[in-house]
């Protein structure tokens, strides 16, 4: 076998079944992180109640709303029903999630191992959703035709997302799902393999009837089925321990995610700290830190943001929630639920930008470790079975 064809051989495995599903794995992680970051910023945007609307000018401004699926008219406008206000939108041009279901009842308990994501639909879609199913919109409300309306904008595109379960799970649950399980498999990957494959087979065919050139066909017929090598022994083992560490490395990115949740609502200050913000419907929002770990917390009346960081290695809890109203007079001074159900409550037991640093470093390394098991399970099978066909070949 001669080098160019090698190399040839090995620029196509290169490019098909590597460079080609890294690139749209990129694309599609960037999809998924603009929609994080859409749902995150539309968290200070006003929640639309009747109130509000009585006092509407006719002019565009951006709103959040939820309620149940009502109805379905004119075949893309969706009507939501709240608490006391319908409200239309129209689904042209909007981007439409239905987000996983819900396991189990814990709120702040968001992160599911099987790691399925917001799956994106049509509008077209939306008519086979049962009616009273929970709905989010978020983006711009404008005058039309004689009523309000949610549009999508080309500068503010509307989000959409149909979800189960109470509404003060639905910013964890977003953020979690919002991170893919595997990026290399994505809408691109099937095509770029079925091209890789078929420029082997062509190689392959050209050098069969050659028996000079016998290597060059084992070379071919081995790096055709390298996407199965991770799935067969005894590089397997090495896909096992790959496929648990990046579990791990992605639910360390969902715990820096959430970690980051309270900063949305908080001014950084000149010291490093962190000053009060105020809530879309008016309420301060603060952040607190106390030396011991106060009841409200230690009987669960204070939730967790993250169910496996509950042990404060500093000796300092930090609480985040609305400041309580001092008219109130039960004699608390921690933070109190807010009332917007989209506003992050609970504790961490680290300042929230420290600890999301370090689940974001620990995800990165733990992600090229498991790239590195992966490819020395790769490389042990492919030494294996070239060893086999030359064997067999001879």
């Amino acid at each position: 076998m001669t080098i160019s064809v090698f190399l040839v051989i090995i620029s196509l495995v290169i490019f098909w079944y590597g460079v080609i599903p890294i690139i749209g794995g990129i694309v599609d992680r960037l999809k998924w992180r603009q929609f994080r970051q859409h749902f995150d910023e539309l968290r200070l945007r006003p929640i639309l109640d009747y109130s509000i609307y009585r006092k509407l000018e006719k002019e565009e401004k951006e709103f959040r709303f939820s309620g149940g699926f009502e109805s379905i008219t004119d075949r893309k406008t969706l009507w939501i029903q709240g608490e006391n206000l319908t409200i239309p939108v129209s689904l042209e041009d909007a981007r439409i999630y239905l987000l996983p279901i819900q396991k189990g009842d814990v709120i702040t308990d968001s992160f599911d191992r099987g790691g399925e994501v917001p799956e994106r639909i049509n509008w077209n879609r939306v008519t086979t959703l049962t009616e009273g199913s929970r709905v989010y919109a978020g983006g711009s409300l404008v005058f039309r035709d004689d009523r309000w309306i949610f549009v999508s904008t080309k500068d503010n595109p509307l989000i959409v997302i149909f979800y189960d379960g109470p509404d003060r799970s639905l910013t964890t649950r977003t953020i979690s799902a919002g991170r893919r399980r595997n990026a290399y498999w994505n809408n691109v990957t099937p095509y770029s393999l079925a091209m890789g494959a078929l420029c082997l087979i062509l190689i392959s065919l050209s050098y069969l009837n050659r028996p000079v050139f016998r290597l060059t066909v084992i070379t071919s017929l081995i790096a055709l089925f390298i996407p199965l090598f991770p799935m067969i022994p005894p590089g397997i083992l090495f896909t096992i321990i790959c496929r648990r560490i990046s579990w791990q490395a992605r639910k360390f990115m969902v715990y820096s995610d959430l970690a980051r949740l309270p900063l949305r609502y908080l001014t950084p200050d000149q010291s490093g700290g962190w000053r009060n913000g105020v809530l879309p419907g008016g309420e301060v929002y603060e952040m607190i830190c106390c030396n011991t770990a106060p009841k409200a917390v230690t009987e669960g009346k204070i939730p967790p943001l993250i169910t496996e960081a509950q042990k404060s290695r500093t000796k300092k809890w930090y609480i985040f929630g609305a400041v309580r109203d001092k008219d109130a007079g039960d004699g608390e001074e921690l933070p109190a639920e807010p009332a917007d159900p989209f506003a992050t409550f609970g504790f961490l037991p680290e300042k929230p930008d420290v600890l999301s640093r370090r689940y974001a470093i620990a995800s990165h390394t733990l992600n090229i470790f498991s790239w590195i098991l992966l490819l020395a399970g790769i490389g042990i099978n492919v030494f294996f079975i070239r060893l086999i066909l030359i064997l067999i070949l001879s």
